[in-house]
């Protein structure tokens, strides 16, 4: 059981423009005054460091924390480069060091953070289930694995980068808006000719928010929310403004038919181009 809304921290160490890590901390301590118990990182974060932060930052308030983090994508020398790995060996010795860099004697949640197709999924999976029955890991999740078994199984859903890595926010109009080095530069998202058409979307889901009262970013959240309860986004930021905009989605409700426009306003499927770049789809496709 955790929050409404979870709190993902990758990008108060990496990958979306400068970072600040008094702010970063102010926020995840505000979340938790909020409420929002859910707390996302991942080894690959930094990589490292968004660990090590998030293990700061939840220092003497372990017991108010759900804390969730992942192994198994492999960063080498090439910046762009990304591999895989899903033996248990690995699997173990990352859980090892996650524990040391948050500094805490247990993972609420442990993640495989991509399949490995060179792996028997049994044998990634045995090896998490050895690190629960030690009490180092309490529960444990699959990412970027098919959805469709979630439901029949009773397995939550947890939403990453539900506001579409910020264009859902509206604060991106142009390609230039992005800062110098920012990962989203090299998403095909928001590169040529799929940035004006998701932009014209975005325009669409202002028009509602305006309707409803709310942010784009606060109805994009409440949509997920209204799927049901299995479902629990983790909206990233690393501003304490942003975080208090996103908490305020929880109290949002649709009627069906404003469910239903939203739906056919934006199919499944609408978004132009692919969510990752080539070398970063190829490890969601294996």
């Amino acid at each position: 059981m955790v929050s409404s809304l979870g709190l993902g921290c990758m990008g108060m160490s990496e990958f979306y423009g400068p970072t600040d890590e008094v702010e970063s901390l102010a926020t995840i301590h505000r979340a938790l005054d909020l409420g929002i118990d859910f707390l996302d990182t991942a080894d690959v974060y930094g990589p490292y460091t968004n660990e090590q932060l998030v293990g700061q930052a939840i220092a003497g308030r372990r017991d108010q924390v759900v804390l969730a983090t992942k192994f198994g994508i492999v960063r080498g020398s090439d910046p762009q480069a990304r591999g895989v790995n899903g033996r248990p060996e690995y699997v173990r010795a990352c859980c090892e060091a996650s524990l040391k860099r948050l500094g805490v004697d247990h993972i609420d949640l442990y993640y495989q953070h991509r399949v490995d197709p060179k792996v028997p999924i049994e044998d990634t999976v045995g090896a998490l289930a050895e690190l629960v029955w030690q009490g180092k890991v309490r529960y444990i999740g699959l990412s970027e694995a098919a959805p469709a078994t979630c439901r029949e199984l009773g397995i939550g859903f947890v939403a990453y980068s539900p506001l579409g890595r910020g264009f859902l926010t509206g604060r991106f109009q142009k390609f230039d808006d992005l800062p110098a080095g920012d990962f989203r530069r090299g998403s095909p998202r928001f590169q040529g000719t799929n940035f004006q058409k998701n932009l014209d979307l975005v325009r669409k889901v202002q028009e509602i928010a305006r309707e409803k009262g709310c942010t784009p970013a606060q109805l994009a959240l409440a949509w997920l929310l209204a799927r049901d309860n299995d479902i629990v986004p983790i909206p990233g930021t690393k501003q304490r403004a942003r975080l208090e905009e996103n908490a305020q989605a929880v109290g949002i409700s649709f009627r069906k038919s404003d469910l239903a426009r939203i739906d056919a306003m934006a199919p499944k499927g609408v978004a132009a181009g692919a969510r990752y770049a080539e070398t970063g789809m190829r490890l969601v496709d294996g």
